[in-house]
């Protein structure tokens, strides 16, 4: 007779205390195709250790295992997966049914790792159930089911991907006596079709129903009822893997699994993303503060004149001499603005003045400038007109006024054409300007432009100004500007009798510090997110543990340590992917609420950043995640059953 299992010598031990305990010692034992056989014996006598070895789930310590004339232990593990796939179906005592899935999805599990598309293993464990009388149970979860309706969906999911060898373990142990009949009557069918059947119980009463008994004591076979013979040859079918790619089914159920989980521990799931969601949160804020900080300081620096020199007489501001240096004149000004490397100039004179105007006074500053300043300086108009070369020519009394000047002054009325006193002076309005942020207090302070010529003949009586104000060229170095206006006016002067502030390195230096502390603040931010990427690896790491029971099934009924290892990556994965969706959401929500109370910034978000935010919070996913998912895959699964 040919053996379609066939043990030779078999041996288990375990390690216990210092030494080792035997479970299983010297085993010899043939099955053919198609026999009814059941392992009887006392609790602690080894027989679900033998079947252990039976099923591939367990390893012989010694001995030989030949399955299908095969040795068994020549197998890798993958070869091993696929015969607890494809050539056994499990039926367990406890059931071992996913709380997750409904009856219908624990029937499809087994199909799934073998690669069967979803419509066919649907129809495939919708007929078996069917036919177990379960019909009317398919969406069912097990909650929702008896122990005998349980047990039922365990044998439907060991037979979906047509077995040859039933192992059923206890089947009746935790069933009344009339499920526990209608399971075993099952069985016989089973049988009946040619499925190797093999039974391991402690009752004698159900060992009966087989044609062949084995009844094992202290890990030794003491008697065999049966001289072992092959059934009649009815043939299995088989029901081919097609119409799928093994590998996407595998990891649609894989992410399906993930999901299910997530949704079974949502508290869980939750505290896990919370590091996530904060991490990414406050790096995606803090990059778009950074950047609205830079733009806004770039802004108020434009205010003060784009690509400008400001040339003042003296050393420095703190120069004592500096009033009494008289050599920075008009023509100066006339001079740079014939070369090539200018765009235009504008003189500077001031004057602090008493402005009256019916019964308002207020303390403004007089700055003389020339038509060309407001190109020079930036400054944009609301309302009227600036001065042109011919007010200036003429020294005339109109001038533009900044708006602080006009909330003073004129808070209900239109002020173009309206004339105040300014000291001694009568002075006309023909424009209003925006508010220059210049220099403390120039938010607040009360400005007002005139033409140069005016003020130092009507404030002054002087000719020389106090500063030029020059617009580089659009296609020059600002630096380059400021050696070759350096050389002209010291060659014109004889000395170097003035300084230059130049606007760009203000600007340079203000945005290279934020940007630094952006950088600083973005590092707490990446730590906060390296500690959220570390709970997360904690908490999968307690998931495992959870589900070690789950680990064992799948595997027991044919997954790989990919698939095993898929799975837990998956859901690492996906909890940080929704946290880092949920922390920049959070993130765009602070901008909002930033932005409606008010600022004198707004965040700006950059596209990249989010992008790297959600590829970081991948990574971590990965990263953290693979720790737990190699955990999960390298246990063992009989002792993942076992817990």
């Amino acid at each position: 007779m040919s053996s379609l299992i066939h043990l030779s010598s078999i041996s288990r031990s375990y390690p216990s205390g210092e030494g080792e305990l035997k479970v299983l010692d010297d085993i010899d034992l043939r099955i053919g195709q198609g026999e009814f056989v059941a392992i009887i014996g006392a609790s602690g006598s080894g027989k679900s250790t033998l079947m252990n070895i039976l099923g591939c789930l367990d390893r012989p310590s010694s001995g030989s295992y030949l399955l299908d004339g095969r040795e068994v232990a020549e197998r890798g593990s993958a070869d091993l997966a696929r015969l607890r796939r494809e050539f056994f179906g499990f039926v367990f005592q406890r059931y071992h049914l996913l709380a997750e899935m409904t009856a219908l999805g624990n029937v499809e599990v087994p199909a799934i790792y073998r690669g069967l598309n979803a419509t066919s293993r649907r129809d495939k464990a919708a007929a078996l159930l069917g036919r177990l009388g379960m019909g009317g149970r398919l969406d069912h979860r097990p909650g929702q089911l008896s122990g005998g309706q349980q047990q039922r969906v365990s044998i439907a999911r060991a037979l979906v991907n047509d077995a040859r060898v039933i192992l059923a373990d206890e089947p009746t142990g935790a069933l009344d006596s009339r499920s526990g009949e209608e399971v075993l009557t099952i069985l016989e069918e089973l049988n009946a079709e040619g499925r190797t059947v093999i039974l391991v119980t402690h009752d004698p009463n159900v060992a009966a129903l087989a044609r062949r008994v084995i009844e094992i004591a202290d890990g030794r076979i003491v008697s065999d009822s049966a001289t072992s013979v092959d059934a009649p040859g009815i043939s299995v079918p088989r029901t081919e893997a097609a119409g799928a790619a093994p590998g996407i089914g595998r990891m649609a159920e894989a992410f399906r699994m993930a999901v299910l989980a997530m949704r079974a521990h949502k508290l869980r799931s939750f505290l896990t993303m919370l590091g996530i969601i904060i991490g990414i949160a406050s790096v995606v804020s803090v990059v778009a503060l950074g950047e609205g900080s830079r733009q806004q300081v770039l802004e108020n620096i434009s205010s003060l004149g784009t690509n400008t020199l400001q040339i003042y007489p003296g050393q420095s501001f703190g120069d004592t001499r500096s009033g009494r240096v008289t050599t920075l004149v008009l023509e100066d000004g006339t001079q740079l603005a014939r070369q090539s490397y200018v765009a235009s100039v504008s003189p500077s004179v001031s004057s602090a003045q008493t402005l009256r105007y019916g019964a308002t006074e207020a303390t403004a500053q007089i700055s003389g400038v020339s038509e060309q300043y407001f190109d020079v300086a930036g400054i944009t108009l609301t309302q009227g007109h600036a001065f042109d070369a011919s007010d200036v020519a003429a020294m005339t009394q109109d001038v533009v006024i900044d708006e602080n000047t006009r909330k003073n002054l004129f808070p209900d009325g239109n002020p173009l054409g309206q004339v105040f006193m300014a000291g001694k002076v009568p002075l006309r309005v023909i424009g209003v300007a925006a508010i220059q942020q210049r220099g403390p207090g120039g938010s607040t302070s009360l400005t007002i432009y005139a033409p140069y010529s005016t003020v130092q003949a009507r404030y002054l009586g002087s000719t020389s100004v106090s500063s030029l104000t020059l617009r580089v060229a659009d296609d020059v170095e600002m630096s380059i500007a400021q050696q070759s206006v350096t050389d002209f006016l010291t060659q014109r002067h004889g000395s170097k009798d003035f300084f230059i502030i130049n606007n760009d390195e203000i600007r340079s230096t203000i945005t290279s510090t934020t940007r630094t502390m952006t950088i600083l603040i973005a590092a707490i931010a990446v730590i906060s997110l390296l500690v959220g990427g570390i709970g997360v690896m904690n908490i999968m790491l307690v998931s495992v543990t959870e589900r070690i029971g789950e680990i064992g099934l799948r595997m027991a009924v044919g997954a790989r340590r990919s698939d095993i290892r898929a799975q837990f990556l998956i859901e690492a994965v996906l909890v940080c992917l929704i946290g880092g969706t949920a922390g920049v959401t959070a993130a765009l929500g602070f901008g909002f609420a930033f932005e409606h109370f008010g600022s004198s910034f707004q965040p700006i978000y950059s596209p990249f950043s989010i992008a790297a935010a959600m590829a970081s919070s991948c990574g971590i996913g990965l990263i953290f995640g693979y720790l737990p998912a190699a955990n999960a895959s390298r246990l063992h699964p009989v002792a993942a059953l076992a817990a």
